[in-house]
């Protein structure tokens, strides 16, 4: 095979990058909005009852022109009264520990529709914002059906995601392994929802944030699912976490679980901000 055509294959495998390349060096922080307290065993699945402190996060991503979230946190009142949490701060607040203006964010990449990810995208005025395309029909749609299943998911953010739709302020991501910004691509998550996904970045090193497809480190290192949409999901889950592993460059500490306080002690931490890149 001629260098030139390998040189193009394996360019266009996700994980192959080249120095020089156009890919910009992104920067990764998480921000904690809050604290909550739940029990491991609905986290990881078969895991004794035992409780722990988790970590409601918002993962900030910056590089070329973009200011990007993975998720939006939540503010709604419902959840707010119902969801017992502390040291609590609104999502567009918090943004502002990192640096950033709630307006000067970009793009929202929703991981999945749950209500304490999808319940912030009104708070960023000039953000568009990226679901999958299953999980936006099926949540503006069938899920509310006698048949459907809708937990978890807030009709007030549904309704905010079709009016971002009718605004021109939304981008449906058609399936897996999609890139969506150079050296950002979305994967299929293993159905922690009805088709909820997660994302790698790529440089050097990679990296992988898991939202709610992974909960915490502890399903990696025990090879256990997350909670997902259906019981059958459950083997789909663990095989997302594997291959999660495999795009983060075969390191397990460089995929970012959905509400692992841990990540705020693995990597440099300054108040509610910790700088994974």
């Amino acid at each position: 095979m001629k260098r030139s055509l390998l040189v193009a294959v394996l360019a266009a495998l996700p994980w192959v990058s080249f120095a020089g390349s156009s890919t910009p060096e992104y920067s990764i922080q998480a921000i904690r909005y809050a604290s909550a307290e739940d029990d491991v065993s609905s986290l990881v699945m078969c895991a004794p009852k035992e409780k722990i402190n988790l970590a409601l996060v918002i993962l900030l991503i910056r590089g070329g022109g973009h200011n990007i979230l993975l998720d939006s946190g939540y503010h709604r009142a419902t959840f707010l009264k119902e969801f017992p949490s502390t040291d609590y701060i609104r999502p567009d607040e918090a943004v502002k520990l990192a640096g950033l203006q709630p307006q000067d964010v970009t793009d929202i990449v929703i991981s999945h529709a749950h209500w304490d990810h999808m319940g912030g995208i009104d708070l960023f005025p000039k953000a568009t914002v990226w679901i999958q395309k299953e999980e936006f029909r099926y949540y503006t749609g069938e899920a509310w059906q006698p048949d459907g299943d809708h937990g978890g998911i807030d009709p007030d953010d549904v309704q905010q995601l079709v009016k971002l739709n009718t605004e021109g302020r939304l981008r449906l991501v058609d399936g897996d392994n999609v890139q969506l910004f150079p050296g950002i691509r979305a994967y299929m998550g293993g159905r922690h929802t009805y088709a909820s996904q997660y994302l790698r970045v790529e440089g050097n090193p990679p990296f992988v944030l898991a939202s709610d497809n992974c909960y915490l480190y502890r399903n990696l290192v025990e090879r256990k699912a997350s909670a997902t949409f259906s019981d059958a999901d459950h083997a789909a889950n663990i095989r997302n976490q594997e291959r999660m592993i495999q795009l983060a460059g075969g390191d397990m500490d460089r995929v970012i679980p959905g509400h692992d306080a841990l990540q705020f002690q693995k990597y440099p931490t300054e108040g509610r901000v910790a700088k994974i890149k």
